[in-house]
């Protein structure tokens, strides 16, 4: 059975109490998130020494009868050194606080706590998780997704050359071309490939809480920061840090960014000791940093420290050579992931897809042979097959109706309620309009919320199928937090793939 057919792992939670047990098992089950409860750390073990998966992220309480829970993140970052794990107890002391970050938790909860605050951490343990395990399929993937194109043919080279040393290594290219594949293998083939590869989006995350992230804080820095909480640099340290999206960095940040780079050291957010953490930085953009210079929207000095050795990605329109194996690829792993069979391209339809321009580069052409695995009717993808943007036409209805036959359904919907033609152009507005009108003139009651529910269930599921029914990513392309996401698919009956509509992709579309 295909791994995502099995559903999400769930968070384990480790307590000698039944009732913290109670009360998490309660409040995670409301947000969707399967869990698994162990009275004692030895029982835990021994589910892990079963041959069992493991969990997503797992919860301890660190003083129990059955043995520690300092002892128990020790042992469990042996077997599974990327797992978030967040340490709980009664007893706030600085000692325990320290022991557990230096033992690599991710986070520290103290007793009694506030549910909503560590359903808000268990949230961002699991996002980590995920974030991590998508992380590490795309690398697994990487020599096949970088491509064999000539113009590639310099990069491979390039990583050789910068992989053994610790050079700061400034990533240009466009959006989707790659460029965390080229971070990861510069450090998997470094010196420093045993430790931790940290990455982080800085365009991604609010301006408020960007220092926080990248620096870390301490308890009390601010509302909310009930624990000490340790940065990407920290996490880092040993290892890689890959900063993304580096342009779009606030200019207060870019000055604190630009002395940890010149000396080694920084401060937590309401911190007064110097930490030193010891992490290669490897940045990248699709921005024109010279430009953003000029613009005095990048500081020049902190360009000209990261500015050390650039590597330029080149866009998948320059190396068309590559679409076809790249294809064959992607086409194999959503077959995989949907345990389906394998589709192949006509020989039409793979030289449209060479002379497609490709705006996302290789994760366009990714998404688009994924949604050819859920939406391609035969084994073979013919022309007429591929979706509307490759062929250069306007997306059809379907969208918002079921297909071909459903929009012109809806033409004649919209025509016999307004007694007016349909809009001239075959588009998902005009779908909707003709939609809204058929079941206005019917006299429907709720049409408002009927549409939305039915427009919110194509874009959720368009999502799930774009990511590979990953929802942190699905939720961040959407512009949604995952709670949400996770609270719209209970909703709407999307776990069952019923959500009421025909969706002729709810069944194939795993969401995990």
């Amino acid at each position: 059975m295909p791994e995502h057919s099995r559903g999400p792992k769930p968070v384990w939670i480790v307590d000698d109490d039944p009732s913290i047990r109670f009360v998490l098992e309660k409040a995670m089950a409301r947000q969707g998130l399967p869990t698994r409860s162990f009275d004692d750390p030895r029982q835990a073990l021994a589910a892990l020494a079963e041959g069992e998966d493991g969990p997503q992220a797992l919860v301890s309480d660190i003083r129990m009868p059955g043995g520690s829970g300092l002892d128990l993140l020790a042992q469990i970052k042996e077997r599974l050194p990327r797992l978030p794990v967040i340490i709980m107890t009664a007893f706030s002391d600085l000692e325990s606080t320290v022991a557990a970050f230096q033992g690599g938790a991710f986070d520290y909860l103290a007793k009694p706590f506030d549910v909503a605050k560590a359903m808000e951490l268990i949230g961002r343990a699991v996002e980590e998780s995920q974030r991590e395990e998508v992380a590490q399929e795309r690398a697994a993937a990487a020599p096949e997704m970088l491509g064999q194109a000539p113009a590639m043919q310099e990069v491979f080279r390039a990583i050789g050359r910068l992989s053994q040393g610790s050079v700061t290594v400034l990533i240009t290219g466009e959006s989707g071309s790659g460029k965390e594949l080229v971070a990861r293998a510069l450090h998997r083939h470094s010196p420093r490939a045993g430790g931790p590869f940290v990455a982080i989006n800085t365009a991604a995350i609010p301006k408020d809480l960007l220092e926080s992230e990248l620096f870390g804080h301490e308890r009390g820095a601010f509302t909310g920061a009930q624990a000490m909480r340790r940065g990407r640099f920290e996490q880092a340290d040993g290892g890689t840090l890959f900063l993304d999206e580096i342009g779009d960095m606030p200019l207060e940040l870019q000055t604190r960014l630009l002395r940890v780079l010149s000396d080694g050291q920084f401060y937590r957010v309401g911190g007064h000791s110097p930490i030193t953490a010891k992490a290669r930085v490897i940045a990248a953009t699709h921005q024109d940093l010279e430009q953003r210079v000029r613009d005095g929207r990048f500081r020049a000095d902190l360009f000209h420290r990261l500015n050390v050795i650039r590597l330029r990605l080149p866009p998948l329109r320059e190396r068309s050579e590559d679409i076809a194996p790249l294809a064959r690829h992607f086409l194999e792993q959503s077959a995989r992931q949907l345990g389906v069979a394998p589709k192949r391209l006509a020989p039409a339809a793979l030289r449209q897809l060479e002379g497609f321009d490709f705006p996302g580069n290789v994760r366009q052409l990714e998404n688009i042979c994924h949604w050819l695995t859920v939406m391609a009717p035969a084994r073979t993808v013919q022309a007429r097959d591929l979706p509307p943007e490759v062929q250069g036409r306007a997306e059809a209805p379907e969208s918002i109706a079921s297909g071909a036959d459903a929009a012109r359904d809806s033409d004649d919907s919209y025509a016999s309620a307004t007694g007016e033609a349909p809009p001239a152009a075959a588009t998902w507005e005009a779908a909707l309009q003709a939609e809204a009108a058929r079941l206005l003139a019917r006299g429907d009651p709720g049409v408002w919320d009927a549409l939305l529910d039915r427009a919110q269930a194509r874009l959720i599921r368009a999502a799930l199928a774009a990511t590979h029914g990953r929802r942190i990513e699905a939720a961040r392309q959407l512009g949604i937090g995952r709670n949400t996401l996770t609270r719209k698919i209970a909703e709407l009956g999307l776990e069952r793939g019923d959500s009421g509509q025909d969706d002729g992709c709810a069944e194939k579309v795993q969401i995990s």
